[in-house]
């Protein structure tokens, strides 16, 4: 039994140092990283892939990942439900920071709340419900969840639905939202800074699949003196921090 257990151990182990490689390793590197001797991971890697779990270079002898996990990714994920994955997630953040959460997808050019959580001992309630829809112009959610799409998809999105002006500062212009959508790729989160509705401040980060796919937006909520320029940058990296969270479960590799 416990040669047993660690010829699983070592397996695993050589599963994820291959995934984790950019241009793949050699039965030596492999050997080398994990301190195993050779003859036991040319074994287990053999066996791989004869599976299909790893494919194997034939000039440079480099192992990589196979197609056969990356269907079992794939398949995982597709079982997935976003809303039950970040629910804890979402608890977690609402505890350390005390502010409310919520999640959203796409839906016909709208941003829509499939999930929220909020803070029982908070005096402020957003006017947040699972279902409502919003524009994607004038709320951070909206600009994370289209900030991946092609510039004639946007738009199409914006002659479709309108830009109308929810409050003095809400875009109304495409080419600055178009620039608007560039930060948000370049930073990775959107705010929006008095858009949708008076006195609220929001920060959205995207949540990716497997294949790097924006397939929802984690977003936080509160007043403008709540979420003030103090905080934010904090409020910012916290909100992000849950959405990558998230994004690994779904198989998402985040980038250092």
């Amino acid at each position: 039994m416990p040669e047993s257990k660690n010829t699983i151990e070592r397996t695993l182990s050589i599963l994820e140092t291959v995934a984790h490689s950019t241009n793949g390793l050699t039965n030596s590197d492999i050997s080398r990283r994990l301190k195993i001797p050779k003859s036991s991971a040319s074994y287990i890697l053999r066996v791989l892939e004869k599976r299909g779990y790893l494919l194997r270079e034939t000039n440079s002898g480099k192992y990589r990942i196979g197609l056969k996990l990356m269907s079992l990714t794939r398949e995982v994920s597709t079982h997935l439900d976003v809303r039950e994955v970040a629910r804890p997630i979402m608890e977690d953040f609402v505890k350390r920071t005390s502010l409310s959460t919520h999640l959203a997808v796409l839906d016909n050019g709208r941003a829509v709340y499939v999930e929220k959580v909020e803070n029982p001992n908070s005096f402020i309630k957003m006017d947040i419900w699972v279902g409502h829809r919003l524009p994607v112009h004038s709320t951070a959610i909206g600009k994370i969840l289209v900030s991946q799409m092609t510039e004639t998809e946007i738009l199409a999105i914006l002659e479709l639905r309108g830009m109308e002006k929810k409050t003095p500062k809400t875009i109304t212009n495409q080419k600055k939202f178009l620039k608007e959508l560039e930060n948000v790729k370049t930073y990775g989160f959107a705010v929006d800074n008095e858009e949708n509705s008076f006195d609220v401040r929001c920060v959205a980060s995207p949540v990716y699949d497997s294949q790097g796919k924006i397939i929802a937006a984690l977003g936080t909520s509160d007043t403008i003196i709540r979420l003030d320029e103090a905080h934010l940058p904090k409020i910012v990296e916290m909100v992000k921090n849950s959405a990558e969270k998230i994004s690994k479960i779904f198989g998402y590799e985040v980038k250092p």
